[in-house]
This record gives structure tokens, sequence and C-alpha cells, in this order.
């Protein structure tokens, strides 16, 4: 009973191994067949250009200039031609010319002069000295004090320019600052009428001259 049971079994799992083998070969053709569309199709290469290196322009050869030609200066001196000699003659006759001399200067008379006159030195000039004032007659050189300036209690200051003769009086007065008109009248008055120099002199001999005083009036000498 053993033996009838293996001996069926094997005709079935042939059959069974056989149709497992076709059918892997149907899906294994299939896969085969079918996998051209599932593989991405190759995409196209981009067009990679190249530069092409241009041929170099033709060079244009150098021309040389030629170079100039040295001049030889000779350093010896050149060969001189000695001067044609010409031949004199031999006859020994001198011929003699008339040489006319320039006619004399005329005589002149030189111009007659004068005797000699020797000038004089020129004199020096002699200082001028100056008028000073008489001591003699001091106490007659201050004017009287204005009433009207002494009631106002005011002092005062002359200036003047008085012209000394050669006597030594006042001949002229001019003014030249003053604090008031009554303090110059009383100045003017008293230098025409009692002022007194000793006048300038130049070289010993009395000269007109002039010369500046000041004159001041205060209250305390007045009182």
């Amino acid at each position: 009973m053993h033996a009838d049971t293996r001996y069926h079994a094997n005709a079935p799992r042939s059959v069974s191994f056989g149709a497992a083998l076709a059918i892997n070969g149907a899906i294994v053709a299939g896969l085969i067949f079918s996998a051209p569309q599932f593989m991405p199709k190759p995409q196209p290469k981009p067009f990679e250009g190249k530069n092409i290196p241009l041929p170099p322009p033709p060079v244009e050869p150098i021309k040389l200039q030629p170079k100039p030609e040295k001049v030889v200066t000779p350093t010896q001196p050149l060969p001189t031609i000695p001067d044609p000699v010409i031949a004199q003659p031999t006859d020994n006759r001198i011929e003699a010319t008339n040489v006319i001399a320039d006619p004399p200067a005329p005589f002149i008379k030189p111009a007659e002069t004068g005797p000699s006159v020797v000038a004089d030195p020129p004199k020096a000039v002699l200082a001028l000295i100056g008028a000073t004032t008489d001591p003699r007659y001091a106490q007659d050189f201050q004017p009287e004090y204005p009433s009207q300036e002494m009631r106002a209690q005011r002092d005062g200051l002359v200036t003047l320019r008085v012209l000394i003769g050669t006597d030594g009086r006042v001949k002229a007065v001019e003014q030249v600052s003053a604090s008031s008109d009554a303090f110059f009248a009383v100045t003017k008055r008293q230098a025409l009428g009692k002022w007194r120099f000793r006048p300038a002199t130049r070289g010993g001999v009395a000269e007109e001259s002039w010369k500046t005083m000041t004159v001041r009036f205060r209250i305390e000498d007045a009182r």
C-alpha cells in the first residue's frame, strides 16, 4: 500500500514542475520585452564649440638703416704747393718817382693873454650871535595884568615873535599864541614900549633879528 501511494504521486509533481517553468519563462519574457518602455530615453548631448586659434599675422622684416660711412681725417698735414717762382729782371736800374709832400701848416700866432689874476679865497660866513635881554631893563619885562582877566581869576600865557633892531628896541610884534586877546594886547604894548635887548651881532656888527618870547600871567603874582 505504501508503494502505490509513491507511484501515483510522481506524475502530478512532474506536471506541476513543468508548468512552473513555463509560467516563470513567460514572466521573464514579459519583463524582457516590457523593459525598454521603463528605461529613460537618452538625452541628446549639447553642442560644444571649440575656439580654433587663428594663425598669427605675418611679421614684416625689419629694415636696417645703412650706417654712415666714416670720414677718415688724415693725421698728417696735406702737402703744400709752393708758390710759383717769378723770375726777376736782371736789370739793376732803379726808377725814381717824385714824392709830393704835404704843404706845411700855416703859422698861427698864439693869442695874447693879460696878466694872471689870482682870485681871493672865499670868505668864511660868520655866525650870527642872537639878541639877549638887557638886564638893566629886566624890571620892565612883565606887562600889567589885564583887569577883566584878574576879575575872572584866570591865568594867561602869551607867545610872540619880536623884531629887535640894531639899537635893541622892539620894532615889530607877531602873535604866535595867546590865552586871550586881552593878554596879548598888554604884552604887545609892553614889548613895543619898554622891552630892551642887546642886539644880535655878526662879526661884531649889530644886525636886526627875530626872537621868540613867552610871557606868563599868574593870579598869585598879581596880588
